[in-house]
């Protein structure tokens, strides 16, 4: 919207692409507001076009097709690498600001890679430049600093305006933010089509399309992850069915509205990785996953007794203050843990 009002693109060559749930989430009804804000605005003529798997609407003159998919499978994928390293790095940088500067020059040459055909760089070439440009850029690890795992509800979890900038707050305070990857989401709306099938009466037909979605998203990642497991300083992703086995032991895979058993598997596995600390945080209103975060953390703690896990709720009508007493409390004792470790170790 901003982009449209300060004349960046012409309205009458522009159109907006939303990803829809369409299951139990209000998110099902942003495409509606999103159209109604244009309208008022003054930008009628915009259209906006649903993303769908589910058969929510039908958008004339857009065709999704294997091209589109796998630009933008590969543009998430990309987004991912610089997540996992530039937040892996910027908390050690030598010279302040150096690591978004290495962000910002890489992030535009992806862009041209992905767009530009006289520009054009090999998937698998671009994955491992951008990861060996990190892996080299300096940082002083020297001190330690507590990893704090960011996990829960789509929106929040990634846009900085809607969670306070929240991985900023961490880093002001001295800790690492560690946050899994965007596409993660995406591949676990496929993978849940096979339980469906087991238990819901869901179709063979879609079980095959969607183990077959699975496979192509991972092996779109592919390169990436081959980046990541030859680096000296980050770690690939792990497969969606991996996630799954992790969260089976605190819930059935039958828990799929809002972010579902998915909620508990990323909690899971930044626990096994070594990320003891965790922020978990909804939008108010976002009731399934406040049943799904809140509802395992003590269980978690139970299994896990070095977990230290915060439930944070944003919403416009929520206190500031009181997401940051909570996040501050967390970090106190993360902080204090890390100095007990490190105590400890010879």
């Amino acid at each position: 919207m901003e982009a449209v009002q300060s004349g960046k693109y012409d309205p009458d060559r522009l159109a907006l692409m939303m990803s829809q749930t369409g299951g139990c989430c209000r998110a099902s009804n942003y495409i509606g507001f999103v159209r109604r804000a244009l309208g008022m605005a003054g930008f009628p003529q915009v259209p906006v076009i649903s993303l769908s798997f589910g058969g929510i609407e039908r958008n004339s003159g857009f065709r999704l097709n294997v091209s589109i998919l796998r630009d933008t499978v590969r543009a998430i994928v990309i987004g991912d690498i610089f997540m996992r390293c530039l937040y892996r790095v910027r908390p050690y940088e030598v010279v302040p600001g150096s690591a978004n500067a290495l962000h910002e020059k890489w992030e535009k040459i992806a862009i041209d890679a992905l767009t530009d055909p006289k520009k054009r760089i090999p998937f698998g070439r671009l994955c491992r430049e951008i990861v060996r440009a990190f892996d080299e850029f300096p940082i002083d690890e020297t001190k330690r600093k507590p990893k704090i795992g960011i996990v829960g509800e789509i929106l929040v979890k990634y846009m900085p305006q809607a969670n306070n900038h929240l991985v900023d707050l961490l880093e002001a305070e001295g800790a690492e933010a560690v946050v899994p990857d965007f596409l993660d989401f995406f591949t676990m709306c496929f993978y849940n089509r096979d339980f469906h099938r087991k238990y819901l009466g869901g179709t063979r037909k879609n079980a095959l399309i969607s183990r077959a979605a699975v496979f192509y998203l991972e092996h779109l990642r592919g390169p990436a992850e081959d980046a990541l497991r030859a680096s000296r300083r980050f770690t690939p992703p792990v497969p969606i069915a991996d996630t799954a086995e992790g969260a089976e032991p605190f819930l059935s895979i039958g828990n799929q509205y809002g972010e579902g058993w998915f909620l508990c598997g990323e909690m899971v596995e930044l626990l096994k990785m070594g990320v003891p600390n965790v922020v978990c945080i909804q939008p108010f209103g976002c009731l399934p996953n406040h049943v799904m975060g809140k509802g395992v953390i003590k269980t978690l703690k139970n299994t896990f007794p070095e977990a230290n896990i915060a439930a944070v709720d944003y919403d416009p009508g929520a206190s500031e203050v009181n997401q940051l007493n909570r996040i501050k409390l967390m970090l106190s004792t993360a902080r204090d843990n890390l100095e007990k470790e490190t105590a400890d170790k010879p």
